[in-house]
């Protein structure tokens, strides 16, 4: 017999949640119980993942946002309380990559990147802490990346981006630690999705021989992860960095 469901009726935004990682985050918190905002730039891709969870027995709405917004964070986490009556989980995923050398790198895209990964991720912080202050209770967890603490060749911007982000979390962590709010960094390393899967063989070969495990992970390894840290399991856990890598960065 399986556990009673650790996060009935929670609240829980994805932001970048209608695919991918962010998509296999859902599904995991969703199985735990919890109430899913899901929240992406393109509200029909948005609403068809919505859909898919509802169709399930799942409660969940999708929402359209800029997270490069704040007017959009807020419009958006002040709708999920609206539409939901609180806000309890905070998954900032959503991300780009718009990889170079540093030397053929063009301001517009070290701008994009840095402004959705870190200011998005910032924009979605600044809004979910209000009322999950007025609680005092919450969970945010940042999706970093392993380049944000070990740099990557062709992506300055990604890796500084994601370095930022795990620095975000951090400090959230100090800030809101006495309102009872934990806020941690996941930081995956190759895994294996649409994105990873446009690299070349001998990008992917290269990433292969400094895996310890020698493959790459799946979307539902960093969701168990970020399960973890949206549980109870967790209250104790704050300002902390998880790599989920198979041991590629130790």
């Amino acid at each position: 017999m399986s556990e009673a469901k650790r996060l009935e009726g929670k609240v829980a935004i994805v932001t970048g949640g209608a695919r991918g990682i962010g998509k296999a985050i859902c599904s995991r918190l969703a199985e735990e119980g919890a109430r899913l905002a899901i929240v992406d730039i393109m509200l029909d891709v948005a609403e068809g993942t919505a859909a898919e969870f509802r169709a399930a027995g799942v409660d969940a709405k999708a929402y359209a946002a800029n997270v490069a917004k704040f007017e959009d964070a807020e419009k958006t986490v002040n709708a999920v309380v609206a539409d939901f009556g609180k806000l309890d989980i905070l998954v900032n995923n959503a991300g780009i990559t718009k990889d170079t050398l540093i030397m053929r790198m063009t301001e517009e895209q070290w701008d994009a990147v840095l402004t959705v990964n870190l200011k998005g991720t910032f924009n979605f912080t600044k809004a979910a802490c209000r009322p999950m202050m007025k609680q005092r209770a919450g969970k945010i967890v940042n999706i970093a990346s392993v380049v944000g603490r070990m740099g990557n060749v062709g992506q300055a911007n990604y890796a500084a981006s994601k370095a930022g982000v795990i620095a975000l979390a951090k400090t959230t962590a100090k800030e809101f630690a006495s309102r009872n709010i934990q806020a941690n960094a996941v930081a995956p390393g190759y895994i294996i999705t649409d994105m990873t899967g446009k690299l070349s063989a001998e990008a992917t070969d290269n990433f292969l021989k400094i895996i310890p495990a020698g493959r790459g992970g799946q979307p539902s390894d960093v969701a168990n992860v970020v399960y973890f840290l949206c549980s109870p399991d967790s209250d104790y856990v704050t300002g902390q960095v998880i790599n989920v890598d198979g041991g590629m960065l130790m």
